[in-house]
């Protein structure tokens, strides 16, 4: 039996895509490219924008154009958000929501026996386990990401995501622990934590737990290269966290902090519990203590009453900050949130027009950081090979390309010569 995958949105779909093929690997089943028959389709959706609901949508109808008689099961937020939506999909025989994904086997080994469809969609709002999965396969990439929480109680007024994954729910350190030995066995010298809200790690456990003693548990791994962060809230780099990225040296120093807007009178309206002056000031003490470190970060532009007085202070806080990298969305109205019911939203133009002005601030950002690397020797980990030429990454997320002699998935130490396409060229400084 053959079994397909399309995962769409954030690295958390990407770490349960790769535990949903484990489980199917551990039944027998072949994985197979999307673009193949196959006997079965795993489609694991996004909501967080407009755009993420659409190419769910077209992924699925995909699936059934390429195989009618296939089984295509849908799961992730989209489908937990807009169940009906999925259900009226032709060719839909499986909805999973984001819970229960332990029994996808199951559930799709009987829509393979049965007509109809099946129905999983429970309320995530009163789930408070962490859905412990392990890991049973060795993902297909060269670094190694590790989800070690779920869930969201922040309530930003423009996000759907609480809604579609319920309260906040961690791993327990010994199982953070656990996979992360199965990923370095797998030879995996970098793992990366992720979760829809990292920085909450441990609120729910006993103990007085945080994202620190998560880092810990990974970083006791012996043969661990690299430990990454995954997307965090600036309020939650307590002094804990910011000690071990000061001291660990295993601990890369990239941390992606997002701003999501520069304007006060935003970032109140969007219930971000800072300030620009507060998030500056911590990028400031950050940048001070671990010279070079890559800070990058989301920016949404065209929020609901978003004034050119409000999009011109965004444009001068971005400027004055040091930006490794920057995502610049334009707002995209989730039905369900405070934001979407706001009757002065801006209009599609001006949204375009001002992501494409903050965009290309972003890029220049980035190139300025990126060219004071260069004349330094870093150590790249390599990951895709394409015509001679591999490119890898940095510890502080400079993307690297060199057309020296390098494995993927290894470690090299790297002289940074010259600007080169979304990144550096680099030479090998250890020949």
């Amino acid at each position: 039996m053959k079994v397909a995958f399309m995962t769409l949105g954030c690295k958390v779909n990407q770490f349960e895509t790769e535990t949903m093929e484990g489980l199917f690997k551990q039944k027998g089943y072949s994985v197979v490219p999307f673009e193949e028959a196959a006997d079965a389709y795993v489609v694991n959706t996004c909501s967080v924008t407009s755009l993420g609901d659409r190419k769910s949508r077209q992924m699925i109808r995909r699936a059934h154009r390429m195989n009618p008689e296939a089984v295509i099961a849908v799961c992730g937020c989209y489908a937990q958000v807009s169940p009906e939506e999925i259900k009226a999909i032709e060719g839909v025989r499986v909805v999973l929501g984001t819970k229960d994904r332990g029994s996808i086997v199951e559930c799709v080994e009987q829509a393979l026996e049965e007509t109809g469809q099946l129905v999983r969609i429970e309320n995530v709002m009163e789930k408070s386990d962490f859905e412990d999965i392990p890991i049973y396969d060795s993902p297909t990439r060269t670094r190694a990401f590790l989800k070690i929480e779920d869930g969201c109680e922040n309530f930003c007024s423009y996000c759907i995501i609480p809604y579609a994954r319920g309260p906040v729910k961690s791993r327990v350190p010994e199982h953070v622990r656990r996979e992360a030995e199965k990923l370095v066995a797998m030879g995996f010298q970098e793992i990366v934590l992720t979760g829809i809200h990292l920085g909450a790690y441990g609120r729910d456990l006993t103990g007085d737990l945080t994202l620190a003693d998560a880092c810990r548990a990974v970083l006791s791994v012996p043969g661990l290269r690299r430990l990454r962060l995954g997307s965090l809230e600036s309020i939650e780099l307590t002094p804990e966290l910011f000690s071990l990225l000061r001291e660990e040296e295993r601990f890369c120093a990239h941390l992606h902090l997002p701003l999501q807007a520069g304007s006060d009178r935003m970032l109140h309206d969007m219930n971000r519990h800072y300030t620009t002056e507060d998030y500056a000031r911590l990028i400031e003490t950050v940048e001070r203590e671990v010279p070079g470190i890559a800070v990058s970060t989301d920016l949404i532009v065209g929020f609901p009453g978003e004034t050119e007085e409000d999009f011109s202070d965004a444009l001068s806080f971005v400027e004055k900050m040091n930006f490794s990298r920057m995502h610049v969305f334009p707002y995209s109205k989730r039905e369900g949130t405070p934001a979407a019911r706001r009757m002065d939203q801006v209009e599609e133009s001006v949204k375009k027009a001002r992501a494409h002005r903050m965009q290309a601030l972003a890029s220049r950002k980035t190139r300025e950081y990126e060219a004071s690397f260069v004349g330094e020797t870093m150590e790249v980990l390599f990951e895709t090979e394409k015509e001679g030429v591999t490119d890898g990454l940095t510890e502080n997320y400079i993307r690297v390309y060199t057309d020296e002699t390098v494995t993927c998935g290894e470690l090299y130490p790297m002289r940074l010569v010259r600007p080169y396409k979304d990144g550096l060229f680099g030479v090998r400084a250890d020949s």
